[in-house]
């Protein structure tokens, strides 16, 4: 990390995540100062008592003489924060969002002209260090800025860089999104093994841990995801029963179907959001 303080306007869960996994990464002596800004005072009191962090209630202090801001706040209030940061900001500092829906070239306009914006599209993993982060950078960012937006989302996860903005898009409707597509189906799982009379508390166990433990063996495999399936089907047997149930169901189409439906709808925000920057 080039950068030596880092501002956070903003001190939700995923800030908190960000903060506390560079904390654990950097060594002792290579730490950043950590300032965030947080307008409710239990929130700041709780981000102090809990990562160390300097805390205040001011987003134009916080940004002063920090080389990174990160943009942590609720999309439907970007515009505001972003408009009255404007001032305050300098060429030289680097902007990261972590807000979906929000376009880089909404947030220039509405940061007055800010050309070194980064803008990541991290997961809800993120919170406990097994995040899924697609990065996109604006041409003014520089190759230590580049370094410093990749070192901050990796402290949460794994980052890919996207060579164009559009993939923020297929980002949103594959990992962002798609921590709730495995809910779903650890939900679905859960439910089918109690209408059998398996007790719930074992129905949730045995879920999760094969969910875990699947992805786990994938992530450790070399083989394709399809490859390992196929592993476990064995002609005839119980696994194969149930995958040709799946297959009969259409389950992959409606998976691919709600993938580009999640896809469109980040497409359309992103688009309603360019509309108004520009207005």
């Amino acid at each position: 990390m080039n950068a030596s303080r880092i501002a956070f306007i903003g001190g939700g869960n995923m800030a908190a995540a960000l903060i506390g996994g560079m904390l654990k990464d950097a060594p002792a002596g290579a730490r950043p100062s950590i300032v965030v800004a947080e307008p409710d005072a239990d929130r700041r009191r709780a981000l102090g008592e809990q990562l160390g962090a300097e805390t205040t209630d001011d987003n134009n202090a916080a940004i002063d003489g920090a080389q990174l801001v990160v943009l942590a706040v609720k999309p439907q209030v970007m515009q505001t924060v972003a408009e009255d940061l404007a001032p305050h900001l300098t060429a030289g500092q680097l902007v990261v969002s972590i807000a979906a829906g929000i376009p880089v070239a909404a947030l220039a306009r509405w940061l007055d002209g800010h050309a070194a914006i980064v803008r990541a599209m991290p997961n809800t993993p993120s919170m406990v260090g097994c995040g899924a982060t697609g990065l996109f950078a604006a041409e003014a960012v520089s190759r230590e800025q580049h370094s410093d937006a990749e070192s901050l989302m990796r402290a949460v996860g794994v980052v890919q860089w996207l060579d164009d903005e559009s993939q923020i898009d297929e980002v949103t409707a594959l990992s962002g999104s798609g921590p709730a597509y495995v809910f779903y189906l650890m939900e679905s799982m859960q439910a089918a093994a109690e209408d059998m009379g398996m007790a719930p508390d074992v129905a949730r166990l045995l879920t999760l841990e094969t969910v875990f433990g699947a992805a786990k063996l994938a992530l450790a495999a070399d083989d394709s995801p399809a490859e390992l399936r196929r592993r476990v089907s064995s002609p005839g047997g119980t696994t194969e029963r149930a995958i040709a149930a799946l297959d009969e169901a259409g389950v992959r189409d409606a998976f691919a179907r709600a993938i580009r439906a999640s896809r469109d709808r980040s497409r359309e925000l992103a688009a309603d959001v360019d509309d108004r920057a520009a207005d």
